[in-house]
């Protein structure tokens, strides 16, 4: 090991650890009148949001909450969820935000696997805790969430009713310091196979990702996207990532931040207009549920700024939510990664460059921000070189990526092997050091022995005006061993079948883009694609409907 040199500090020098409650405090130092908001039913300022999670410290203490338990979260976005994710963890615990769009049974298998003992439960999922709640082998109480006039519920073990509680707390509590490298916060991540898999974060990991996504966020002038005046509203799920982690950025700044509940689109653009929201982030899907709503027909998102991630962004939803007033921004995370990893910068030498070679720049998946370190490794672990050429799996390190699966030290193991955190992404690196990806390795498709980027059709496809939705995967061909396969969903009143598909994707072959064999043989047209639950296209789902399909001969297949 390098031997450098290291100085003890001074006996009563004060060793300040890296605690999510630093986080809180900033925020009412510097806007202290700012707001919270809910929906159309509460706001409050800074300062009593910094009394509200003292008193929810209190509920909790009183409750038998100890540092080092797991409190879980079953709620939509809200001010409670906020309130939660400062109060947990400053107290010691660990917060398990519970993906609630996740079936019964992974949902049981969740908290039985992170070992819950406190859950706060929105009234809305009652009835889904209720059947459960025989089977949870460590929760000890519950705490009701409501926005109803009625303040109780059929809960087992119930100690009553968020506000009522929090209005007989003390406004005042004495958080600790302890141990930066405490589990802050825990959730889970569903894969293509097997149950969902525990990530973990700590106090220091969730510290260091606030300032680094506050200093690109805010510091990047072709990219400026949060600032102390701007007004911010996550549409990606709070039990997702910490809404990717934004929520902690914005309350270390003082942002006005305004929580939807229940994704309703009305409602989101009810909120975006009335409250003036600025800056959001979420993926593909998402957005384009809020542009198709009726009553965001005709209105100008002028000022709205949108990162997009969870999913590549293609140049026709780019620029239909240009068209619309709105700019936006790929980036690229995942669960494992805390999320944020790159971000668009759009540099000197790009912006004297074209305004399509900007756009092909902007929705690529970024460059790495302060404190990523990350590069394209080959099969055999050899790390490729980063010309924008050589195509291998993206590998990643920086300080907050998870240190493993909880309690599966075998997949942590995989996860981490030779040393990167292993994306599962095919992609490159460029000149610029921005991240192109290409594919998931599990959905990159083999035909005749070349490789096709999934990803690459469904941007060419998408740009086709009738095509609203589109999603391609590779379905197996006794011939060349995969054919590319696209599920379409199109705009109202509009035709499109494969040939027309063809025709569509020919001067692209033409201008060497992709080659003719990606050109898919067979479509389906449907009214919906199978997305995950937190919105990201389901190529395994769609995969088995695709054979479904097939086998039943259905009559809404299309073939050249």
């Amino acid at each position: 090991m390098l031997q450098t040199r290291v100085i003890a500090p001074v006996a009563n020098a004060h060793q300040a650890p890296l605690l999510i409650r630093r986080l809180l405090l900033s925020g009412s130092r510097y806007e202290k009148t700012r707001e919270i908001v809910y929906r159309d039913q509460r706001r409050y300022s800074y300062a009593t949001l910094n009394e509200r999670v003292a008193r929810l410290a209190n509920v909790l203490s009183a409750a038998g909450v100890k540092a080092g338990d797991t409190v879980a979260v079953m709620d939509w976005d809200s001010h409670r969820y906020l309130e939660c994710m400062f109060a947990v963890p400053m107290i010691g615990a660990v917060l398990h935000t519970i993906n609630i769009r996740l079936s019964a049974e992974q949902i049981l298998y969740t908290m039985n696997h992170a070992e819950d003992k406190f859950v706060l439960v929105n009234s809305e999922f009652v009835p889904l805790y209720q059947g459960i709640a025989s089977q949870l082998s460590t929760v000890e109480k519950t705490l009701l969430l409501t926005d109803a006039v009625e303040k109780t519920a059929d809960l087992p073990n119930l100690i009553g009713e968020y506000e009522t509680l929090l209005a007989a707390a003390s406004p005042s509590y004495d958080f600790p310091d302890f141990d930066e490298n405490s589990v802050a916060t825990t959730f889970y991540t569903t894969g293509t196979t097997g149950n969902p898999k525990g990530v973990y974060f700590t106090h220091r990991q969730l510290v260091l990702h606030t300032l680094a996504a506050a200093s690109v966020l805010g510091s990047l002038d072709s990219i400026r996207l949060l600032g102390s005046n701007d007004v911010y509203m996550p549409i990606t799920p709070m039990f997702h990532v910490h809404a990717w982690g934004i929520p902690y950025v914005a309350t270390m700044l003082g942002v006005k931040q305004v929580y939807p509940g229940r994704y309703e689109p009305d409602m989101l653009c009810r909120l975006i207009r009335e409250e003036k929201v600025t800056f959001s982030h979420c993926v593909p899907t998402i957005l384009q549920m809020v542009m198709g709503a009726p009553i965001a027909q005709g209105h100008d998102f002028g000022g709205l700024k949108l990162i997009i991630g969870g999913s590549a962004l293609n140049r026709s939803l780019y620029e239909a939510a240009k068209a619309r007033g709105i700019q936006l921004t790929a980036a690229y995370g995942m669960s494992e990664t805390c999320p944020l990893i790159s971000c668009a910068h759009i540099n000197d030498e790009l912006l004297a460059g074209s305004e399509d070679e900007r756009i092909s720049y902007r929705i690529k998946a970024g460059v790495p921000v302060p404190l990523v370190e990350a590069a394209i490794m080959a099969a055999d672990g050899s790390l490729l070189p980063a010309d924008g050429e050589s195509q291998g799996e993206l590998v990643l390190r920086a300080p907050w990526l998870t240190q493993g699966y909880f309690r599966e030290p075998e997949k942590g193991a995989e996860l981490w092997e030779h040393g990167w955190l292993h994306t599962g992404d095919v992609a490159t690196i460029d000149d610029f050091s921005f991240i192109d990806i290409r594919d998931r390795i599990k959905d990159v498709i083999k035909t005749g022995g070349e490789w096709i980027s999934s990803l690459e059709l469904e941007d060419l496809i998408s740009r086709h005006p009738a095509v609203r939705e589109v999603a391609v995967v590779g379905v197996v061909d006794p011939q060349w061993g995969e054919r590319p396969f696209a599920l379409l969903v199109l705009r109202e009143g509009q035709a499109l079948d494969a040939k027309g598909l063809k025709e569509h994707l020919k001067p692209f072959v033409e201008q060497g883009s992709i080659n003719k064999w990606a050109i898919p043989s067979q479509i389906a047209l449907v009214t919906e694609i199978p997305k995950t639950s937190v919105g990201k296209l389901d190529k395994k789902r769609i995969r088995l409907d695709i054979a479904q399909w097939k086998a039943a001969g259905s009559a809404f297949l299309s073939t050249l």
